[in-house]
């Protein structure tokens, strides 16, 4: 098969990099893999070539990146100095796809994801969110605010870079630093025969995985434009929901108990209190992508992979980023409070 031109990879080692490799590699590309490491996945084919390079270094991806590439993607861009290095790159490269994030998105009353610990403070969004819809201000802040800020600047020069961004929802799949599957997925390992869940486990939280992010990373790759689109799965399943599907993929029953309301026992790693659900139809529109995969079909390679991960280790050591995100705010394994919580009830 012939190529269809050249496609460089920066971030491929991370969660999304892997898969979207193996799919632009599918696809028929001549693929570079570069990573601060410069390592490879056991699943790649012998003719994808391997780079190392730290952006932050003055020079290197401008030096990896060599005569250039048809296509630039980008995994791990945050705030206005990576968008400005990508576009002072732009005569080296056709166009780009960068990974944004749905955390950009507010509310009319300026709620975002930065607020969300606030009373009252998670945003109030349409269902789904369409890609016009209001985000929080371009700023080097918050998360939320330096995506925007990457975006704006990207977007400011597409005459001269063509960019798809990919607002990527909540990311599963095997290889993640702070994998929400977790939080089911050790429970169920340790034995524990209930699951607490707050907001009367109805919390919606749009989740994606990794071969959908690949899909829409391959289909803009043939398809050069200027334009913002979410990425989300098929299905936006509620965490009771999630609960029962890695029970059902570990073979294991547990009960629920329902809370109403934000509790602090039974907050998860997905607890909204308004639905987060991602409006899909511009995806399918310019790209006509189409979903590879759903949440609980995806399952079993995910907790396979997390388990394996935690075989022999504390869960701090297996996924230390996810300890540090949630770890002073939300113990997600204090299982005496738990115990003495439903012992009071």
């Amino acid at each position: 098969m012939s190529s269809r031109g050249s496609v460089f990879v920066l971030g491929a080692t991370g969660q999304i990099g892997r898969a979207a490799v193996r799919a632009l590699v599918s696809d028929g590309w001549e693929v570079r893999a570069a990573s601060r490491g410069a390592g490879r996945d056991d699943s790649w084919p012998d003719d994808v070539r391997t780079v190392r390079v730290d952006r932050d270094s003055e020079g290197e991806l401008s030096h990896a990146l060599g005569d250039g590439c048809d296509v630039l993607v980008d995994m791990v861009a945050f705030g206005a100095d990576h968008a400005r290095q990508l576009t002072g790159l732009a005569d080296r490269i056709g166009s780009a796809v960068v990974i944004s994030s749905g955390a950009v998105y507010a509310d009319a009353d300026g709620r975002s994801f930065d607020t969300q610990d606030e009373p009252d403070g998670f945003p109030r969004l349409p269902v789904p969110v369409p890609e016009s819809h209001l985000t929080v201000e371009a700023g080097p802040a918050t998360y939320g605010t330096r995506k925007v800020a990457l975006e704006r600047e990207l977007l400011a020069a597409a005459g001269a870079l063509p960019v798809t961004l990919v607002r990527a929802g909540a990311i599963h799949g095997p290889h993640g630093r702070s994998p929400r599957e977790l939080y089911f997925v050790k429970r169920a390992l340790d034995g524990r025969p209930v699951r607490i869940l707050a907001h009367g486990g109805r919390s919606r939280f749009h989740p994606v995985h990794v071969s959908n992010l690949a899909e829409m990373i391959r289909l803009a790759a043939l398809r050069p434009g200027a334009r913002v689109l979410n990425g989300g799965d098929p299905e936006v399943p509620t965490v009771a929901g999630i609960s029962a599907a890695i029970d059902e993929a570990m073979g294991v029953r547990s009960r629920l108990v329902l809370v109403e309301g934000r509790s602090a026992m039974g907050m998860t790693p997905w607890g909204v209190d308004h639905p987060v659900v991602y409006d899909m139809s511009a995806a399918e529109r310019e790209l006509g992508y189409r979903p590879v995969t759903g949440y609980a079909e995806s399952l079993p390679e995910t907790v396979e992979w997390i388990a394996g991960r935690l075989r022999d280790r504390d869960w701090r050591e297996a996924f230390p980023a996810m300890a540090k995100a949630y770890d002073p705010h939300l113990d997600l394994f204090d299982y005496a409070a738990e115990d003495a919580w439903l012992g009071n009830r």
